[in-house]
């Protein structure tokens, strides 16, 4: 693997690093504060790759490499994590309806979807279940031409807003006793209870709690075969986890350069404080994280466009790189001192954000096992 990027991946670092800091980062604030996303960015990014990037030009995609990708990933984690975690979850439906969807579904929701026209949601985790999602309750039961679903969703991003998202539940039908499936469900066809949840972090992105009782699901709606949704969902983890570990970089570099220039600025006992030793030694801590992460998380990606699965290097790099984030992050509130407190400052924000990055796609204690399984050929999961 070359430490490099080419000429056309620095241009595409630049354009999307300009674009962020003059566009998306003067409404940061005001979208925090209202709790609510700039839904209007999404078209204006379609341009860069961030919508759908990944699949294949006859699909509307730009056929990007993950090496790309990452470079996308780690400037919007840079500017605003409630971006990078919109962009995860579009682009994982984006990629099952390309994989799995009829042409109807893709000419009905992918397509608009890709430019920028329809908000979504993914519903795979709910109140008893987030890493196991083999373990899921929510039931879709085979009524002929139509299936009844029952069941809860928690932590579902945008499902408040959402014109449509995609449903992992248990099947049962003729040809299926329990498998899980995926569902496409549309707000005008399904009815669904949808409320907001509260959460510390990436308060922008709608996070919420979905309730289906006895909700009618038309026949045509079933993405893919029954059955067959979990081998579908895993086979998207590994890109979800290199999206945050990604994400986590670009938070952290944002935090160290922040604090770097704090501490040459910030004035304590007649001199700066970043002369001070322990300043100093924030800062270089600071910065080997970032190396780290940012190194783990480039290989990472080119291990995936090396054609394979990249788990382990995806685990790796999404366990070492959220973890990192999210200590850089408390080391740079440190520099700022009672500064950091301040929401007028994003170092309190990017400290909780970085916070909930360690828990989507995988916990940390998951990411371990999974790659101790790896290594060791043993499973620890029961």
């Amino acid at each position: 693997m070359e430490f490099g990027f080419t000429p056309e991946q620095n241009a595409l670092r630049e354009v999307a690093r300009r674009f962020l800091r003059e566009q998306v980062t003067p409404r940061i604030a005001e979208c925090e504060a209202r709790r609510e996303f700039a839904w209007d960015l999404l078209p204006q990014l379609q341009s860069f790759g961030y919508l759908g990037g990944l699949l294949p030009e006859e699909a509307g995609g730009f056929a990007m490499k993950y090496v790309d990708w990452a470079i996308l990933m780690e400037e919007t984690g840079y500017c605003w994590l409630s971006l990078r975690v919109m962009m995860n979850s579009l682009n994982i439906l984006a990629q099952l309806l390309h994989r799995h969807g009829t042409p109807e579904q893709q000419q009905r929701y992918l397509q608009p979807l890709l430019a920028g026209r329809m908000k979504h949601w993914m519903a795979i985790t709910e109140p008893n279940h987030g890493s196991n999602v083999a373990g899921i309750e929510t039931r879709a039961e085979d009524r002929g031409d139509h299936y009844l679903v029952n069941g809860n969703k928690l932590w579902i991003t945008n499902g408040i807003h959402g014109n449509f998202g995609v449903l992992v539940a248990r099947t049962y039908s003729a040809g299926c006793d329990g498998g899980i499936s995926l569902f496409i469900i549309d707000r005008e066809q399904t009815e669904y209870e949808a409320r907001r949840a509260d959460v510390m972090f990436i308060r922008a992105t709608g996070t919420s709690q979905l309730a289906f009782s006895n909700a009618r699901v038309p026949k045509a709606n079933l993405l893919g075969r029954e059955g067959e949704g979990l081998k579908a969902i895993l086979t998207g983890l590994n890109f979800g986890r290199l999206n945050v570990a990604m994400g986590a970089v670009g938070a952290a570099r944002s935090a160290l350069d922040m604090s770097i220039e704090y501490a040459k600025q910030r004035r304590q006992f007649g001199r700066p404080i970043g002369s001070f030793q322990l300043v100093q030694k924030l800062i270089v801590d600071m910065m080997v994280r970032c190396e780290a992460a940012r190194a783990l998380g480039y290989r990472a990606a080119w291990a995936l466009d090396q054609g394979g699965t990249a788990r382990t290097e995806c685990s790796i790099a999404k366990l070492y790189a959220a973890e990192a984030a999210h200590e850089v992050a408390s080391m740079a509130l440190q520099v700022h001192g009672g500064s950091g407190y301040s929401e007028e400052l994003p170092i309190e924000r990017i400290f909780r954000d970085t916070r909930g990055g360690i828990i989507p796609e995988g916990t940390t204690e998951i990411q371990t096992l999974i790659i101790g399984r790896e290594v060791l050929g043993l499973s620890a999961f029961q």
